[in-house]
């Protein structure tokens, strides 16, 4: 009978083999993966924050107005003073003041002088109108210049408003009044210009609303509400 080896001596019947168990020692130990809480996104806000309770941007753009916005609006202004020139010359050269012709139900054409703002306010202030005036047109252009990016239309409802209160004012700088063709009867008659003011105040306060309104989360939907959940 052989005599059991060095490597053999002592060990009990059923162990495994030296050689196996230096294996297993060498082998290393994968532990399994944890799951480790996933960072949340950063909170980022393309528009302007009026609350200060609102969480600081991790990321934030610039809002200042670039070449394409500049750009734009000045192609719009120069579009609105150029129709509200262009139409105020037509009437003036083919209709006396006072005289008025019939469009469509209560609408009319009547060539009126105005002095004052728009639709007559203010027509015995001729040089507050101008100043005032003169003192808008600078407030557009800084905040144009600081905050053209807040929404895509603004451009183009500043375009709007500064083209229209530029074309009131070289009038007024020029003659000491403008000439208002456009007559509703249950309104005082005005220009284009006044239009295109009006219409870009309404334009630039929707954007100015919109581009301040949190966005929702993707994903969210109404039925996160409470009225869902009742």
């Amino acid at each position: 009978m052989r005599p059991p080896s060095s490597g053999e001596r002592g060990e009990p019947p059923g162990s495994p083999h030296p050689s196996i168990r230096s294996l297993a020692r060498e082998r290393p130990v994968i532990e399994p993966a944890r799951d480790e809480p996933s960072a949340a996104p950063p909170d980022v806000r393309l528009g302007s924050a009026t609350n200060a309770v609102r969480p600081i941007l991790a990321a934030e753009r610039s809002l200042a107005a670039g070449p394409a916005q500049w750009l734009a609006l000045l192609a719009v202004a120069a579009a609105a003073v150029f129709a509200d020139q262009l139409t105020k010359q037509v009437i003036a050269r083919t209709l006396d003041i006072g005289r008025s012709v019939d469009i469509l139900g209560p609408f009319s054409i009547r060539h009126v002088e105005n002095s004052g703002i728009a639709f007559g306010f203010f027509s015995s202030r001729t040089t507050v109108v101008i100043g005032v005036t003169g003192l808008a047109v600078a407030w557009m252009l800084w905040f144009f210049a600081r905050s053209a990016r807040r929404h895509p239309v603004l451009p183009v409802a500043l375009g709007l408003v500064l083209g229209g209160s530029v074309s009131n004012l070289l009038d007024r700088v020029r003659l000491g009044r403008v000439t208002d063709f456009l007559d509703l009867q249950a309104w005082p008659a005005f220009n284009l210009a006044d239009t295109f003011i009006v219409v870009g105040v309404a334009v630039l306060f929707g954007a100015l609303v919109l581009a301040d309104r949190p966005r929702r989360p993707l994903g969210a939907s109404d039925r996160d509400g409470p009225f869902h959940r009742l």
